[in-house]
């Protein structure tokens, strides 16, 4: 019998506050994976990665073991892009034992639009063609849109030596934007994804634009999938607005029969309401913001504190709004003392101030 090869890769950050880093990333990674956590280690384990992070010397020694090299160069990817996030202003540097492949990165996937309809007046819905649509079937939910300028020849990214992607700049730039994949439809092999067109004026929307202008033929990227996975569990509350409802809808498309699911979505009016079949049984409360009185704030956090507050400790409770609604209702989980294997709370979008 073969033995499973298993990738092997090691790094070294040097970050300003190792101790903080460390922290950093074992309370950050327990929403996406298995968390080891010591006093001077992390380890994360998942289906494509171990990773153990170790404390030396004011260093964090890094050690990557993944059961394909694909799987290795999205795992050191992933490490750099967060360890640099978590880094912020502060000086930091990070190197491997290999530089990465000088070669596309291999979780790029050319797409042509094959058409672009409104499913509400502010949800537009555009189908990619996809020539191999099974890296999308099941598990995460995200991918990043990488719109080429136009009248150019699209440059792709590839890897930085210090394993974060290396986008292409200057008349090159691409847009980049995350966004939910609503349904993967295999027999066509075609991918669906949904863009909120924003009412509100002022407020910039890239992503929506290229939706609302979008035409068959139109050639572009997808970069992913990666986060948002799709939970498992037989009873679920699931929380968000117009942002969030893409990925509210597949969950409720792909759970098996049996699930019981509740959910509490946030629209503008009657009008942005959407079917959400499901193999399961979902009870969904609409919000509507148009018939909010003109002082309300924080109806959706609300209600969502109600619903937390009636289920019980094995209920997965998936939330996905903005980002201070997001604060509020994870410090209501935490100090519930909720498990954090069953939640997923993100925020996908920031509300502006002035």
């Amino acid at each position: 019998m073969n033995a499973i090869q298993t990738y092997r890769l090691s790094g070294i950050a040097l970050p300003t506050d190792a101790v903080g880093m460390l922290h950093e990333i074992g309370e950050h990674f327990i929403e996406h994976s298995e968390v080891l956590r010591s006093d001077d280690a992390v380890m994360l384990k998942s289906e494509t990665v171990t990773a153990d992070i170790r404390l030396r010397d004011g260093r964090l020694l890094i050690d990557l073991a993944c059961p394909s090299e694909d799987a290795l160069q999205m795992s050191r990817n992933m490490i750099a892009e967060h360890l640099f996030y978590f880094a912020g202003e502060d000086p930091f540097e990070l190197s491997w034992s290999e530089p990465p492949p000088r070669t596309p990165l291999s979780n790029i996937h050319h797409v042509e639009v094959v058409s672009a309809e409104d499913v509400t007046p502010h949800m537009r819905r555009v189908k990619f063609s996809c020539a191999d649509v099974s890296p999308f079937i099941g598990g995460d939910m995200h991918v990043r849109l990488l719109v080429p300028p136009k009248g150019r020849t699209p440059i792709w990214p590839g890897l930085r030596d210090d394993g974060r992607v290396d986008w292409p700049e200057g008349e090159d730039a691409l847009l980049v934007r995350v966004y939910t994949i609503r349904k993967v439809d295999v027999e066509r092999r075609e991918l669906w994804v949904d863009f909120f067109q924003h009412p509100a004026p002022g407020v910039l929307t890239p992503g929506a634009d290229f939706a609302r202008d979008a035409m068959p033929g139109d050639r572009l990227a997808l970069l992913g999938p990666g986060g948002g996975d799709l939970p498992v569990a037989q009873d679920m509350l699931l929380v968000g607005d117009e942002s969030a409802l893409p990925a509210i809808a597949r969950i409720a498309a792909e759970v098996p029969e049996g699930t019981r699911m509740r959910a509490i979505i946030e629209v503008e009016d009657e009008a942005e309401e959407q079917p959400l079949p499901s193999a399961g049984t979902l009870d969904v409360s609409w919000l509507h913001r148009k018939s909010y009185p003109a002082s309300a704030t924080g109806m959706l956090s609300d209600a969502a504190k109600a619903a937390i507050a009636s289920i019980d400790a094995e209920t997965f409770v998936w939330v996905a709004c903005e980002k201070d609604d997001v604060r509020l209702l994870r410090g209501v989980l935490k100090e519930r003392g909720h498990d954090r294997r069953r939640m997923y709370v993100a925020w996908y979008w920031e509300r502006r101030q002035g």
